[in-house]
Formats: C-alpha cells, sequence, structure tokens
C-alpha cells in the first residue's frame, strides 16, 4: 500500500511539473512609451525576419525568429497615432498601416501607410488614403493579395467620432493600391447598412479584409446588424447589394470584463489558401458574450461557398462554463491550412488573473486544441487602457504570437517562441496550472488611475463630481501635457471624499476627452 501512495504521488507531482513547465518560451519584445495593441508580420522568405509594431509610433525589429528585439520609433510628417497594421508582400517589402496627427490637416482624417524595404532599417515617410473632409478614419486593417501584390484596406469612418446624433453616420471603407503604396484608389464604401458614431455596438467596425484562392476579397465587420459579411470577385469594383448576415452576435460587439478598460469582440477574417483540403473556406474569428455577461466565450464560424452560407458558431475555447476569454485574435498557416488563435484567459483562477492562451485547429475548424503559453499570469488595472486586439503570424514552424501584459501600471508587448511539436495533439482539456501565484496582485484600491492621449500638446483639467452630479474641486486644473499617451496616478484618500461613487472628466477648455466613474470604499 505504502509502495502505491509513493507511486501516486510521484505521478501526480509529474503531471503538476509538466503543468507549470512551459515548453514556449516567452520573450519581451517592448516596454516603452506605454504600448498595447501589437501587431506582428512575418518576412515571406525568411521566418526568423520578424517586424512588430504597437500604440503609438513603436516598431520592433527581430532577425533571429522573435528571440531578441530592437525597439524604435516610426515618424512621419502625417502623424504616427495608433492603430498600428504591418504586412507583408511575397518581394520582401513590409507595410505598417496607422492613423494620422498630420502637421497641416484634422486628427485621423486619413489612413497612413509607411513601407520599408530593408526590413524596417527605414520607412518611407508615406501615402494616405480615405481623406474626406474632416471625418475620422478608423479601425483599419489590411491584405496583399499575393498572386498581384495588390494591397486592400479596409476600415471605419465616422461622419463624427463620438456623436450621437442620428444624421451622423458609420460606414465601412474600402481602397486598394496597384503599386506598392504609392498610390490609392478612392475610397469607397462597401457596406448596406451604416452604423452610428458612438463608438459602440450600433457602429460598424472591425473590418479585416481577407483574399481567396483566385484573389476573391472577402470582408465580415460587427454593427447595428450583427455580424455581417461581404465581398467583391472583381478586386473590389463591386460588392454584393446585401450585406450576408453570419451571427446576430448577442449582447453586442462591446462588453465588460473586470479589470479591462474596455473590451470589444470584433471580428478577424481570413481564408484558406493553403492549396491544400479546406482551400477557399473563409473563417471568422469573434468573441462575444451570449452566454451571460460572466461567461465570455471565443467563437469561429465558417463557409465554404465565398459566403453565402455560413456554419453556426462554433465555441473555440474548451472549458467548462463560466470563465472569460477575451481579444481573439486568428490567422492560417498557409503552409499547411492550420488554424491558430490567441486570446486572453482566465479558466484558471476565480478572480481577474488573466492568463494568454492560444488554440490549433488542424481540420479546418471542426476541433481544438486549446494551450497555456504565459509563464505567469498578469493582474490588469481597469483605469489602464489595454488596447483592443492582439496578433498572431504562423508558417510552418515558426508561430509567433503577440500580446499586450499589463502589471500594475506597466505595460509591456509579448511573444512565444511557440514549440509547435509540444502543442497537445488531442482536444482534451489541457492541464489547469495549479501554482498559487500569491505574488500576482491586484492593483491598490486606494489608486485611481487615469489613461489618455492627446494629439497636440495641451492644458487639462481633471474635474471631479458626486454622484448626484454637483462640482467638487478638480484634481488638477489647466495642467499642461505634451502630446502622446500618459498614465496619471492619485491617490484617493488625498482627495478626502466620502464612501461612493464619482465621475471624473478630463477636459479640454469646455470640450470632454473622457469620463469615467469610480468608486470610494
Amino acid at each position: 500500500m505504502k509502495s502505491k501512495l509513493i507511486t501516486l504521488t510521484l505521478i501526480l507531482m509529474t503531471w503538476s511539473l509538466q503543468a507549470q513547465k512551459n515548453p514556449h518560451k516567452n520573450v519581451v519584445i517592448g516596454t516603452s512609451y506605454e504600448p498595447n495593441e501589437p501587431t506582428i508580420a512575418m518576412h515571406p522568405k525568411d521566418p526568423n525576419i520578424l517586424l512588430g509594431g504597437s500604440n503609438i509610433f513603436n516598431l520592433y525589429c527581430s532577425e533571429d525568429g522573435g528571440s531578441t528585439w530592437e525597439e524604435k520609433t516610426l515618424r512621419s510628417t502625417l502623424g504616427v497615432w495608433g492603430d498600428p497594421v504591418i504586412i507583408p508582400d511575397t518581394a520582401g517589402n513590409f507595410y505598417f498601416f496607422h492613423l494620422s496627427n498630420p502637421e497641416d490637416g484634422n486628427w485621423i482624417d486619413r489612413i497612413v501607410c509607411q513601407k520599408t524595404s530593408d526590413n524596417g532599417k527605414s520607412w518611407t515617410n508615406g501615402s494616405y488614403t480615405g481623406l474626406n473632409g474632416t471625418k475620422a478614419q478608423d479601425k483599419h486593417w489590411a491584405i496583399v493579395d499575393p498572386r498581384t501584390n495588390y494591397i486592400y484596406v479596409t476600415w471605419t469612418q465616422f461622419d463624427k467620432y463620438g456623436s450621437a446624433r442620428l444624421e451622423d453616420k458609420s460606414s465601412i471603407m474600402f481602397s486598394m493600391s496597384k503599386d506598392e503604396a504609392k498610390t490609392w484608389t478612392k475610397a469607397k464604401k462597401i457596406n448596406a447598412i451604416d452604423g452610428d458614431c458612438i463608438d459602440d455596438d450600433n457602429t460598424t467596425e472591425g473590418a479585416v479584409p481577407a483574399i481567396g484562392p483566385n484573389g476573391e476579397l472577402y470582408v465580415t465587420w460587427a454593427g447595428p446588424e450583427g455580424l455581417v459579411f461581404d465581398r467583391s470577385l472583381d478586386g473590389g469594383n463591386t460588392w454584393l447589394d446585401k450585406d450576408v448576415a453570419i451571427d446576430p452576435m448577442p449582447g453586442g460587439w462591446t462588453y465588460k470584463i473586470p479589470g479591462i478598460y474596455r473590451c470589444n469582440g470584433l471580428p478577424i477574417t481570413t481564408c484558406d489558401i493553403s492549396g491544400g483540403a479546406h482551400n477557399g473556406t473563409i473563417y471568422v474569428n469573434w468573441t462575444d458574450q451570449r452566454n451571460g455577461t460572466d461567461d465570455t466565450d471565443v467563437w469561429l464560424a465558417t463557409s465554404t461557398d465565398k459566403g453565402t452560407t455560413w456554419s453556426k458558431p462554433i465555441r473555440v475555447n474548451n472549458d467548462a462554463p463560466g470563465k472569460h476569454q477575451f481579444l481573439t485574435w486568428m490567422t492560417v498557416d498557409q503552409t499547411n491550412g492550420y488554424l491558430y488563435f490567441v486570446f486572453y484567459d482566465r479558466r484558471d483562477f476565480k478572480d481577474a488573473r488573466t492568463n494568454v492562451y492560444m488554440a490549433r485547429s488542424m481540420d479546418g475548424g471542426k476541433t481544438f486544441v486549446n494551450f497555456k503559453i504565459n509563464d505567469k499570469p498578469f493582474y490588469p488595472n481597469k483605469g489602464i487602457f489595454f488596447g483592443d486586439y492582439n496578433n498572431i503570424v504562423a508558417r510552418g514552424a515558426t508561430v509567433r504570437p503577440i500580446w499586450t501584459r499589463l502589471d500594475d501600471t506597466q505595460l509591456s508587448i509579448k511573444t512565444a517562441l511557440i514549440d509547435v511539436d509540444a502543442i497537445p495533439k488531442n482536444a482534451t482539456a489541457p492541464l489547469i496550472d495549479q501554482t498559487d501565484y500569491t505574488d500576482v496582485l491586484p492593483p491598490d484600491p486606494n489608486i485611481l488611475y487615469l489613461s489618455f492621449k492627446i494629439p497636440k500638446k495641451a492644458k487639462l483639467t481633471l474635474q471631479l463630481y458626486n454622484d448626484a452630479g454637483k462640482k467638487l474641486k478638480p484634481i488638477f486644473k489647466c495642467k499642461s501635457f505634451e502630446f502622446g499617451k500618459h498614465i496619471e496616478q492619485f491617490d484617493i484618500p488625498s482627495l478626502k471624499l466620502k464612501k461612493g461613487t464619482y465621475k471624473y472628466q478630463l477636459k479640454k477648455g469646455k470640450t470632454v476627452l473622457k469620463e469615467r466613474t469610480f468608486e470610494v470604499q
């Protein structure tokens, strides 16, 4: 009996060690300038060459497959103002798309594209598309057709960002370049049903384009009609008269996650052009809270007829109900048709501690294996902007996710050197990490955090209000801030506030830049 107990103990210890040992080496890519919303791209001929980016002007370069990185900043007279997207073409050029903050224009009034032909050592000043007076151009993504190297970009146009007026609309726009981003076609609206400009569930957002095997263009977005799909079979000249419904997206594309500044379930669209068994299959990946506000899940829908009909949503995360999985991204490994997903995951904890998981499907999205890739969980801070997306790239043995991590007030960008041979082969639930992680602590409830960015130097006021709307003494008044991103923190007890709910407004003159509520315990 004693021998059996010893054997059982050794087995349990082995399982525990296996659960804790991470075969996917984690690498810190960058920590400068409060980074978030990372993007990553791989050279078409050399998987050791990787470029990454993050908000608002961070550039990362690696020549050893992601083991080490050089941090740089991207500059342009057109302004470099976030929503970074990097894509390669087949000639070895990389294109860095971002929002604008031009010296002689308006804030986010165009989508800018800068090009490098030497793996990120030098960049053009950039070209642009979408300029339409003072209308805001936001939330873009881009793709290259590998047959032609034509570049396609889609995004959201706001008549007036943040406006609640019924006459102000949001639309999905499209443009293309045939000359390596030197020039762009006039932006074209492709959606049938407009959204509002509030930047919420009824706003049209999340347009990520995909290329089919014969140059078909596919785009999905979220908005007032849920998840909808559009396509062009002639290089973007014409699009469907009526958007195709994929899913009603119960609960909408915006939702709350404890400890996260804001969160969304916007879709990612991609297509298998590997030439394999699932060649031509279109995949749409998103998250939502159809199963409850305490149960965010990762979903996948597929189409095998160019988007005319769609499968029912398939749940990607394979844990028990009642936990949060959020901010997903996916890609197709075009060498074999495998699907890879990366998302934040709280299946291992009862609080807001957060891990990073991946999923892989080797059968066209029918089954999935889930596996944890981060070394240690983190406890996010709801007062600090965390970003709206992550990213992943995969080709053969080189699979590189990229994500944002937040430790107290320290934002960082990380990747993992995925060992594809260590990925589980079956779809059983992964081993739970039994480590207590008692050193991963929640943010101090006595600290009020303020996260914001401004396009130009300005004097700002942080005004306090009680729950009755009465104006209180401002935390600061007419304080000067330089352009860029800022994280401020304030000691709540020193504000001498009674227990209750309060609101702050960050104001430039009479214009409210940010408004949030907070609790005093």
